[in-house]
């Protein structure tokens, strides 16, 4: 395993994390005495072989449903000292409540102390104030720290970018969780000032969020030849020192073996990257056109800027996707998310586009004619069944 100085926490953090929203039983709290036998055994066995293949960064969150409790079952059973263990809790208007909700995940997880606490789903300004506010959350953290039972504090977010780097610049975390991989590099600039305030850089569910790429289109296979996708992914995020772990959301302890094939290419990443960045490039250039990937996003509204609250950018983002590398069951999942994600993933599909009139909104927008059967396309090829986030599932 590969290490990396995980910012000003100066842990020395893998290049990989267990993350753990996909081993678990149910998306809800239980009793232990729930938890059928061979789901507990498989999760153990998951972060056994993490442990061994030196993926000491356990990952979990409070609302990951029976995660806490299960994982509760194996950590004392490792040694302590070697392990990096990590929850989140969403900040509360009543910091009480916050800090309620840590004691559980302290109680579950079966551990006196957390190396990692995250301040989880800065999404929102409110949340922002939630949290770094007079007797809010992050105060109500530090005091967590003082006890000791969190070592570093830091936030996980889905944000806009400008959003997260005014939480980064208040100075106040020690680390981020955030989305950047290769189809989604819109949070390098709040990288860079996560960098600037040394802190520790988590790459959410580059495997998942990141395109499905467990379950690549062919189309994908092609382009990112002689790699696989998920390496081609992998490879991409941590040729950038800048970014120092990518979550493993595994489900079982095979789960890790693809991933793995990784390590041995990082001191060859350029010279495997350049050729296959420019193949994905130039196919995108030739199936949706040079023009509209360069300036498609230009004077687009956001979502509350929309009537019916479309999420016109998110739309078309997954619209190229879909059209260009085929990755349409990752568009589906995402797009039917739209009407149910809440502030995670804000904004509504455009099933009921003929509701609305968008040309006042679209003036700024060089595709304000196109982008109405653009958004109609990507209703026809990702609509269906709505979908839940997992914690509400």
């Amino acid at each position: 395993m590969e290490y990396r100085r995980f910012g000003r926490t100066e842990l020395q953090m893998p290049v990989f994390s267990c993350g753990g929203m996909r081993y678990q039983y149910k998306w809800q709290d239980v009793q232990i005495s729930e938890i059928p036998e061979d789901n507990q055994r498989n999760l153990e066995a998951t972060i056994k072989k993490s442990v061994e293949l030196g993926i000491n960064h356990i990952e979990t969150a409070r609302f990951y449903g029976s995660s806490e409790i299960q994982l509760g079952q194996i950590l004392p059973k490792l040694p302590r000292e070697k392990l990096i263990i990590q929850t989140k809790i969403a900040p509360e208007e009543d910091s009480k409540i916050f800090r309620a909700n840590f004691e559980k995940s302290l109680r579950y997880l079966n551990v006196d102390y957390v190396d990692l606490l995250g301040l989880h789903g800065i999404n929102t300004l409110q949340l922002l104030d939630y949290s770094t506010r007079s007797s809010g959350c992050l105060e109500e953290a530090k005091k967590l720290q003082e006890e000791g039972k969190v070592r570093f504090i830091g936030f996980s977010t889905h944000a806009p970018t400008d959003l997260i780097i005014k939480t980064i610049q208040t100075n106040q975390f020690d680390y981020i969780n955030l989305h950047w991989y290769w189809i989604y590099q819109k949070n390098w600039e709040a990288i860079l000032e996560a960098n600037r305030h040394d802190m520790g850089v988590f790459i959410i569910s580059p495997s998942n969020k990141g395109g499905m790429l467990y379950q690549s289109p062919s189309t994908l296979k092609k382009l990112t030849k002689p790699l696989s996708p998920m390496v081609f992914n992998n490879l991409f995020c941590l040729s950038h020192p800048q970014v120092h772990t990518l979550s493993i959301g595994a489900s079982q302890p095979s789960d890790f073996e693809e991933h793995l094939e990784t390590l041995p290419l990082l001191s060859q990443s350029q010279k495997l990257l350049s050729p296959i960045i420019k193949r994905l490039e130039n196919h995108a250039e030739k199936v949706l056109g040079e023009e509209w990937l360069r300036n498609w996003e230009i004077g687009l509204p956001n979502h509350e800027e929309t009537p019916g609250n479309i999420n016109i950018p998110m739309i078309l983002w997954l619209r190229n996707l879909a059209v260009a590398y085929d990755l349409v069951e990752y568009g589906k999942m995402r797009y039917n998310l739209l009407g149910n994600g809440g502030h995670w993933f804000p904004g509504q599909k455009a099933d009921k586009l003929n509701e609305f009139d968008l040309k006042k909104c679209l003036i700024n927008s060089p595709y304000k004619d196109q982008i109405p059967k653009f958004l109609a396309e990507a209703e026809r090829i990702l609509g269906g069944q709505e979908v839940k986030r997992l914690s509400q599932s």
